[in-house]
């Protein structure tokens, strides 16, 4: 595989001054990695997109920086995002609940390593309010000297502006940065409503009055407004910063999957249109162009979800006091450590299946694909089924029992004739104390009917009726694994 130029030296010069805003700031994290990951999927040629490179914001984030750590195998990309709600109109600040001044601060930060090979990229989100200690420094602006001190992370692009947010990350993490991508969210609106809107399945109903977000429980199609209400959103339940940080990596993984799965990457016309909605809002460093791009592009043709995985570095104590700095969150120092060695030696965080086989032109003797499935609130493994089949048809039962236990349901694989041969709906009977695992268990089947049975026990009974057409395939919400609590991209999107 070709391997991307090396970052062209940077030109001596003062990052731009933001004004700051000490307000709570919106939940916008995943449009920076856009860039990099959508991107880098695309595989389409030189000339689409080198007109591109002057739409792109220049700072200079590594001037005048020493005793940097030393480098990493593969890439690593500091991704910041911005408040960026000047450019919205005001009819979309009312829909979406975007109401208030824009302050162009940062909100959270992530790091997103791009392997050496390219055919992998992990993304590791930084908590905003981690407890971080800012370097000694200078103030541009007023030449004032401040002295090594406790912040909150975000503090330091307050205080600093990238530069200084580089510094603290690498002092923190031990990785040298080789690139820095800046952007706002209003990029992540057009860009998603540019690829037609993405997919997400959500296992329980989820409102959150803040953000105005209301989706039941399903698969939902949301545009670019309501993609940034799910990935605003701190109170659609209890888990707050960390569940929104969870739904913008699954929201990130279903991105992927839609840009790499239909085509839109492939179009030169298509992929100019995303291409501009993302550069026009992004500042990089001036070694990070178009041509670099490029060769991220070259390589990462075959990248899909499963070529991802995302984490949340991993945390020692949530609600950690600091005076003058108020309440922040503390990594695990030891996992912290781990995990970021990984990165630095270019290992993947989770084992990542491989990726799905090029769906082959249909044929005339080719089974029709299997209908979308859902993320389901009890996973298919935890539900034991006995099936009966209640028609005179031979092999229905057999043909139910098989579909279930292919989605993962544990089954007897012992089904039955039952007493009442004429059923024309699948029926599902099941104890009344076990309601959400029959809700689960529905969902594969779609158009039967649930009766509580008080008494029947744990075993759901499953009466398959001429209606059945075929078992949808359903899993839980994908559980984290290991040290680092990772999910891998194809673990997260829609079944």
């Amino acid at each position: 595989m070709p391997t991307p130029p090396r970052p062209r030296s940077v030109r001596p010069g003062r990052p731009p001054s933001r004004q700051q805003d000490e307000r709570p700031r919106w939940g916008m994290r995943l449009a920076t990695t856009l860039s990099v990951l959508v991107l880098g999927a695309g595989g389409v040629g030189h000339a689409v997109v080198t007109s591109l490179d002057g739409g792109i914001g220049r700072v200079d984030p590594f001037r005048d920086m020493k005793n940097r750590p030393q480098g990493s195998l593969g890439t690593n990309i500091l991704l910041v995002g911005t408040d960026g709600r000047d450019k919205i109109t005001p009819e979309e600040k009312q829909k979406y609940r975007l109401g208030g001044a824009p302050c162009h601060c940062t909100d959270t930060i992530m790091i997103v390593h791009v392997s050496a090979d390219r055919d992998r990229v992990s993304v590791v989100s930084l908590p905003r309010d981690s407890y971080a200690e800012v370097p000694e420094h200078t103030d541009e602006a007023t030449g004032h000297n401040h002295p090594r001190h406790p912040v909150k992370l975000n503090a330091a692009y307050a205080e600093g502006g990238p530069s200084l947010t580089v510094r603290t990350v690498e002092g923190m993490t031990g990785l040298k940065i080789d690139h820095y991508l800046e952007v706002d969210f209003t990029s992540f609106m057009k860009t998603v409503d540019v690829v037609g809107g993405v997919q997400i399945c959500t296992a329980r109903p989820m409102k959150d009055s803040y953000t105005g977000l209301d989706l039941g429980a399903g698969t939902h199609e949301l545009n670019g407004g309501e993609a940034l209400q799910y990935v605003r959103s701190r109170h659609a339940d209890g888990s707050s910063d960390l569940g929104r940080m969870q739904r913008q990596q699954r929201f990130l993984a279903a991105l992927i999957e839609k840009a790499t799965s239909n085509g839109v990457l492939l179009n030169p016309v298509k992929f100019r249109e995303v291409a501009s909605s993302l550069l026009s809002s992004v500042r990089a460093d001036e070694g990070f162009g178009v041509e670099e791009m490029l060769g991220f592009t070259a390589a990462m043709k075959g990248f899909t979800p499963s070529s991802s995985d995302f984490t949340t570095v991993p945390l020692g104590q949530l609600g950690f006091a600091v005076k003058g700095v108020g309440s922040t969150v503390k990594w695990d120092e030891v996992k912290a450590k781990k995990l970021f060695q990984l990165l630095h030696d270019d290992k993947p965080l989770a084992p990542h299946a491989p990726p799905k086989p090029t769906p082959q032109p249909a044929t005339k003797d080719a089974k029709p694909p299997r209908a979308p499935g859902s993320i389901v609130e009890v996973a298919p493994e935890q539900i034991r089924v006995q099936v009966y089949n209640g028609t005179r048809t031979d092999g229905l039962g057999r043909r139910v029992d098989d579909g279930l236990r292919a989605t993962g349901f544990k089954t007897t694989g012992s089904p039955r004739a039952s007493t009442n041969l004429d059923m024309r709906r699948t029926l599902i009977e099941y104890d009344p104390r076990w309601d959400r695992s029959a809700e689960s268990l529905a969902l594969a089947l779609p158009g039967s009917e649930l009766r509580p049975v008080k008494g029947l026990g744990a075993t759901m009974k499953v009466t398959a009726g001429a209606d059945f057409k075929d078992v949808v395939p359903v899993r839980a919400e994908e559980q984290p694994q290991g040290d680092f609590g990772t999910v891998t991209g194809d673990r997260v999107v829609c079944p």
